[in-house]
């Protein structure tokens, strides 16, 4: 893969207009109000996942309308607490996968929760959590899953979700609820722009920082037409097929859209982006960066792909979380 898109001078420029409908906050103040009435103390039980100096607990919380989402909640057995927190979202495909995977915050003196992701799992990580409310017509994957309206797109019950699991994170007693921090990459950093601005709606005390990196579902549209590469393929062979509904599907992904939570998001930010990412394109990437209403740095890795930086960039973030909670 060579250099596709814009030279790294103008994507830093890069601030595409905005596209949300006029009712977007109210869909969304309208979607959290209703779901306050599912709220309900999450479940924590320890199991021996065989890691003496960390204690690993298997978490149930309700998500949308009340359904039951897994969860992990790793901590270091020598702290007491309360801990900063970082909550972590998964990419593509992946769920919670194994307490194995997510040793590395809480032997830095961390706690990590990680939220299984309904109706995915069987892809690169493991998950236990089903998906309710499965609705409508979808080409594979998630992209298209009940894409015909907002109400019942899929990444509306998976967002409100993200919401909660910060709140269920934030209901332990050895979480330190004032100082968390939500995490995630290509999937996971589009969650995570949603759980940044959406927690602020409803969150008296919302998380204070976000990582988001190479984040998928950002700058949808512009990404079906310069890439042509999985997951975003799928809503092209989606509207192949159903070629009437082009302005009603991107109407839908437009409530959705990491562009706009971007705009809506304050708390302090890190990104990061691979110049020869084929998959979340360098454009839509900036495009979230640039529209960030907070605080932000991005991190770019020039000659790297969707992987971006990798282990580095996992330097990258103890030091950013170390830099807005302390140890």
């Amino acid at each position: 893969m060579t250099h596709f898109d814009l030279p790294l001078a103008r994507l830093r420029e890069y601030r595409p207009e905005r596209y949300e409908p006029a009712d977007y906050d109210a869909f969304w103040d309208r979607t959290l109000s209703a779901q306050r009435a599912h709220a309900a103390a999450p479940l924590f039980r320890e199991v021996d996942a065989g890691y003496s100096q960390l204690i690993t607990e298997d978490v149930t919380f309700s998500g949308y309308d009340g359904q039951p989402i897994k969860g992990w909640l790793l901590r270091p057995r020598h702290l007491a607490g309360p801990l900063p927190t970082v909550v972590t979202f998964i990419g593509y495909g992946g769920g919670r996968g194994l307490p194995g995977e997510w040793t590395a915050l809480p032997s830095a003196g961390f706690a990590s929760f990680v939220m299984d992701l309904r109706g995915q799992g069987s892809g690169h990580r493991t998950g236990d959590t089903a998906d309710g409310a499965l609705a409508g017509p979808h080409h594979g994957g998630f992209l298209t899953l009940g894409v015909g309206s907002p109400e019942t797109y899929y990444y509306r019950r998976l967002f409100v979700d993200a919401v909660h699991a910060v709140e269920a994170a934030q209901a332990h007693p050895a979480v330190d609820a004032s100082r968390v921090v939500v995490s995630g990459g290509s999937q996971g950093g589009g969650i995570t722009l949603a759980a940044a601005a959406l927690s602020r709606r409803v969150n008296d005390t919302p998380p204070v920082g976000a990582i988001v990196d190479v984040p998928f579902l950002a700058h949808i549209r512009h990404a079906t037409e310069v890439v042509d590469t999985a997951p975003y393929s799928e809503i092209v062979r989606y509207l192949g097929t159903r070629r009437n509904d082009v302005d009603g599907v991107f109407r839908t992904l437009s409530y959705f859209d990491g562009v706009n939570f971007a705009s809506r998001s304050t708390m302090p930010a890190l990104f990061s982006v691979g110049l020869l990412d084929d998959v979340c394109p360098p454009s839509c990437v900036f495009a979230a960066h640039n529209h960030y209403a907070g605080p932000k740095r991005m991190k770019v890795y020039p000659y790297n792909g969707h992987e971006q930086g990798g282990a580095f960039q996992d330097v990258e973030h103890l030091a950013f979380i170390r830099e807005l909670v302390g140890t």
